[in-house]
């Protein structure tokens, strides 16, 4: 085989809005529904689940398919930029169907961990499904696609407990991965039945030995931030399981600047896609640590004195609902947006709305009409710069290397979640008062609500230093598939121009 890069002939690209880019859409939406509901649903039935196996292992059980999905996404985002991105979005469908299906008849607690892995790898279908859409339309269509389908999937969050727990009262806990293997099935059948593949392919091998490493190294360290509150921060395992993660993304690291063909070559970075990297860890932290604030805050009654408080969890409803509508307005503005001004722009605008409503929250944390209004601004926060950051970094990058980009973004939204919602839960532990609430659990001061408020505000106010320089400095506009390229310059110079195969 010749892995010598050859221009692309040139591409029918979908270029306006029409029924069949409309149709396009919901599909992609519904790959990046089941990632939603693969993840998401399981917990609804966590008390039956710990009563089935037996287990007070109430973190692994919650937390197993996000940290499988971030061992599975190197792999599957190299994959999709080799073997196309529709062939593996299909794969990586079928396998979150196996992974529910193995959920539902586990016998004990190590099948059903095997099962979670497998759904895992529904968390790639967000990032192939953006790099998908990247492809098969020109820019400024992209730019709105991807909007849609990286925000519209929030949805869910409304009406999922609705729909799922008259389900679950008829056919039991266990018809949760029934419904998510169902969904995924009729996701992959929809997305190879009417999806086009990615007219551009990058060429080579596939470093499987670095995918392993960097997705293992990440998985360890994520689970060590996610799951060291519960099984103490200093255990054996815990401390083992960072000790290993460490080692195995050293490890990567180093074998990454001797392989030809690394899984992430970090010498290929660009500066664009490295400064939208560091804005995303940073706004991604502060949006999620916020969502996470509001759940806490909403159960806190207003009349225990704490200075704080919206009630007794009636609105926890409310707050949660919220911010997911407003992410569904905010990332199909975004995507709009960068369509005609460039994705930039909208991230920036992103983290500054997220950053005055965080800072708002500070008086919200006792008015509840106020709490409200923020939790929906930092969801219109959230899916403006999760589409921005999408658009940002592969419209950086040539389009035989857009799968492994967008992976590294999903990553860094998960990184930043997980890392700043765990150093917020810290603030709160760090703070507690003498009193309690919801079942006897203590409540925290309002000094450690302010100061956690104060905290995701900051790192907002961060994020805008990286969010500045990349609307003062934009990257050249990505050139669709199959345009010339200007004589004496190469694929670095000029990010977006396709350098891969064509392929039919």
């Amino acid at each position: 085989m010749n892995d010598t890069p050859e221009r692309p002939a040139p591409v029918a690209l979908e270029h306006r809005w029409s029924r069949r880019l409309v149709l396009w859409a919901a599909v992609l939406t519904l790959a990046n529904v089941l990632a939603d509901v693969a993840i998401g649903s399981p917990m609804m039935v966590l008390p039956q689940l710990m009563e089935r196996f037996d287990t007070d292992q109430a973190a692994w059980l919650n937390a197993s398919a996000m940290l499988a999905g971030a061992l599975w996404s190197p792999l599957l985002a190299r994959s999709s930029d080799v073997f196309g991105k529709r062939r593996t979005l299909v794969v990586t469908l079928l396998l979150a169907c196996a992974g529910a299906l193995v959920c539902f008849a586990a016998p004990n607690v190590w099948l059903f961990l095997v099962g979670r892995f497998l759904q895992g790898a529904a968390f790639a279908a967000i990032f192939i499904t953006v790099a998908l859409a990247r492809q098969i339309c020109t820019p400024r269509v992209a730019m709105a696609l991807v909007g849609l389908v990286t925000s519209g999937s929030s949805i869910v969050g409304v009406v999922e407990p609705f729909l799922m727990e008259p389900v679950i009262d008829v056919f039991g806990y266990r018809s949760v991965f029934v419904v998510a293997a169902l969904l995924a099935a009729a996701a992959a059948f929809c997305v190879r039945s009417l999806i086009p593949e990615s007219p551009i392919r990058g060429t080579g091998r596939i470093d499987v030995g670095g995918a392993l490493l960097l997705g293992g190294g990440l998985g360890a360290v994520l689970a060590y931030a996610s799951l060291g509150s519960d099984l103490g921060w200093l255990s054996a395992g815990m401390v083992t399981l960072l000790v290993a993660g460490a080692a195995a993304l050293a490890a990567w690291a180093l074998l990454a600047r001797r392989v030809d063909e690394p899984i992430v070559d970090l010498r290929a970075l660009s500066r664009p896609v490295l400064l939208t990297l560091l804005a995303l860890v940073l706004a991604a932290g502060s949006f999620r640590s916020m969502l996470q604030l509001t759940s806490v805050v909403a159960q806190v009654p207003a009349d225990l004195g704490l200075g704080y408080g919206l009630g007794d969890g009636e609105a926890v409803a409310v707050l949660l609902a919220a911010p997911n509508v407003g992410i569904v307005v905010g990332g199909t503005c975004a995507g709009w947006l960068a369509g005609r001004f460039g994705p930039a722009p909208p991230l920036l605008g992103g983290i500054a709305l997220g950053a005055a409503a965080t800072f708002a929250m500070l008086a919200g944390v006792s008015v509840l009409p106020l709490a409200i209004a923020c939790g929906a601004l930092v969801g219109v926060a959230a899916g403006a710069i999760g589409a921005s950051g999408y658009n940002l970094a592969t419209s950086a990058e040539a389009p035989e290397r857009q799968g492994t980009t967008a992976g590294l973004v999903s990553v860094v939204l998960a990184l930043g979640s997980v890392v700043f919602t765990f150093a917020g839960g810290e603030v709160l532990k760090a703070t507690h008062s003498s009193e309690t609430f919801a079942g006897g659990a203590p409540a925290s001061t309002a000094t450690g609500v302010y100061l956690y408020v104060a905290m995701a505000g900051v790192l907002f106010v961060l994020a805008v230093v990286p969010a500045v320089m990349l609307a003062r400095h934009r990257p050249a506009a990505p050139v669709e598939p199959g345009a010339p390229r200007r004589p004496g310059r190469s694929a670095a110079d000029t990010p977006g121009e396709p350098v891969g195969r064509r392929t039919g």
